[in-house]
């Protein structure tokens, strides 16, 4: 989930980068005048579906986290909602110290970290653990969180 969350912002970045400079390659090279307003228009309604997406995966992972606090009788079920302080809930319900959340925050280490942080958090949930290495497994890891919440 994390590793998803760290990843969507840099992605949305690029893919709006993308998107400014064919929006702005098709209006250089227009041969009309009045173009630009439909390049843009589109533009904005592209982004606007993105963002909607990105609240929707949002809305999904911190209640599949809030779930799994509450059935592993986590304190603060709550701080899922909060974008980087659910780090914190993560290692709570993983025990992992809370030194690791300084690892978390550096590239390439946070990787490794938030695996093995997925790891302990299905053995909390009484599933293998290689239920968090599926965490790696691109539109897997969309449907981990729900299972590890929502299964018996």
């Amino acid at each position: 989930m994390k590793l998803r969350a760290h990843l969507l912002p840099r992605f949305c970045w690029l893919l709006l980068s993308v998107l400014c400079l064919l929006g702005s390659g098709s209006m250089a090279f227009a041969q009309e005048e009045g173009g630009g307003a439909a390049g843009v228009a589109a533009l904005g309604a592209i982004m606007m579906v993105f963002l909607l997406i990105a609240a929707a995966m949002y809305v999904y992972v911190s209640l599949a986290l809030m779930t799994i606090a509450k059935k592993t009788n986590t304190e603060n079920p709550w701080l899922a909602w909060i974008p980087i302080i659910n780090i914190i809930l993560m290692l709570n319900i993983a025990k992992k110290p809370l030194w690791w959340f300084i690892l978390c925050l550096i590239p390439l280490v946070q990787i490794v970290f938030f695996i093995i942080v997925w790891m302990a958090i299905a053995e909390a949930r009484g599933k293998p653990n290689w239920w968090g290495i599926l965490m790696i497994v691109p539109f897997v890891n969309l449907i981990v969180p729900g299972y590890l919440a929502w299964s018996d």
